[in-house]
């Protein structure tokens, strides 16, 4: 498998990229968080680090840490606007439950 973008995530990532001026990709992974256990995590990717993989969709790169690929594997990054809000939306078929407040997940 492998971890997908929406072309809205694709149009994001590449305007945030554009406005810092530099970056290989955005770089997703996850962290030992909340009542349910893992948050993900999200950051600019301006190296490789050893065992990290490059997924590339609608010309932008995501870039996983190894540690991170099975827990994110198929994941598939949307970028909504919801009224005056907007956010990166995670589809994550590894979830298996979520917490009440929606800021951490179980896998």
């Amino acid at each position: 498998m492998a971890i997908e973008l929406t072309e809205s995530a694709a149009k994001q990532i590449k305007k945030q990229l554009d406005s810092r001026g530099e970056g290989l990709g955005l770089k997703l992974g996850v962290k030992k968080s909340g009542c349910s256990g893992f948050a993900y995590t999200i950051a600019y990717a301006d190296k490789l680090e050893e065992g990290d993989k490059v997924y590339e969709t609608f010309g932008v790169n995501v870039v996983v840490a190894g540690e991170n690929i099975d827990t994110l594997d198929g994941l598939v990054l949307d970028y909504a606007k919801e009224g005056i809000n907007e956010a990166f939306k995670f589809n994550n078929p590894n979830v298996k439950g979520t917490c009440g407040c929606g800021e951490s997940f179980s896998v």
